[in-house]
């Protein structure tokens, strides 16, 4: 057994990938935490909104209609996960200005552009999504990107 503990970028997501498994997206699954001085303040994955059909139950759209990730991102019955998380905050009155937002994907634009309006000023992403604009917002915007890597990110007493 080590005595190695993760550094805080590795230890939340390690957990946003937990996350993600709760995901009803046929496509992808993505797992999002929003954390502000080392505490979790919700979380958030993919899927039709509550109480409606999955499409895991019902089929995906998208996908019948033949349309590439990354675009026309309209025509789908779920939410983001980072939507999904942004709503969780709202929802029990924290505010997420300041935090950190980790997730298993790079945002979208549409999920860029409430992450910059949320006041969240760090993104710390495993995977990548087809979605330019949405880095160059992000950019634009000053805030930190972070692409993860599972080696670590020499971050071991930063982060959140």
């Amino acid at each position: 057994m080590s005595d190695r503990r993760p550094a805080w970028d590795e230890y939340f997501m390690k957990i946003c990938n937990v996350v993600a498994e709760r995901s009803t997206c046929i496509r992808r699954h993505v797992g999002a935490l929003i954390v502000k001085d080392k505490r979790i303040l919700a979380t958030g994955y993919n899927g039709a909104p509550s109480g409606l059909t999955h499409c895991e139950q019902i089929g995906c759209l998208r996908e019948k209609m033949g349309i590439p990730s990354g675009e026309r991102q309209e025509i789908c019955r779920g939410l983001h996960a980072e939507q999904n998380a942004i709503i969780q905050a709202s929802q029990y009155g924290f505010s997420i200005a300041g935090s950190t937002l980790y997730c298993t994907t790079q945002p979208c634009i549409t999920c860029a552009k409430m992450i910059i309006n949320a006041g969240i000023e760090r993104i710390v992403f495993e995977g990548d999504y087809p979605d330019s604009l949405s880095l160059d917002m992000i950019k634009e915007a000053g805030l930190d990107l972070i692409k993860y890597s599972n080696g670590g990110d020499g971050n071991e007493n930063g982060g959140a």
